[in-house]
């Protein structure tokens, strides 16, 4: 139904390692498999553990939004400009 390819990395597969390309059900229930395969993708063994993975971590909360909320100090190109012109 699908090429043998991985719908993440691009990765391209062949009869010698197909066992690595898995079938991932976009919303997450193993139940819902229609027939035109609309629920499905192929993901290599390492985006499928990937897309498992970013799942799991956003039921334990994502810690880069609470980073993101805060307000950064730091500006590392501040005084980029005067640097730059005494190198002249």
């Amino acid at each position: 139904m699908y090429p043998w390819v991985c719908g993440r990395c691009a990765r391209e597969f062949n009869e010698k390692n197909l066992q690595e390309l898995t079938v991932h059900h976009r919303d997450h229930d193993h139940d819902n498999n229609p027939d035109d395969g609309s629920n499905w993708e192929l993901l290599c063994v390492y985006c499928h553990d990937n897309e498992h993975s970013r799942l799991v971590d956003s039921a334990y909360g994502d810690s880069t939004t609470e980073t993101q909320n805060k307000e950064e100090t730091y500006n590392p190109f501040a005084d980029l400009a005067s640097m730059l012109k005494q190198k002249k």
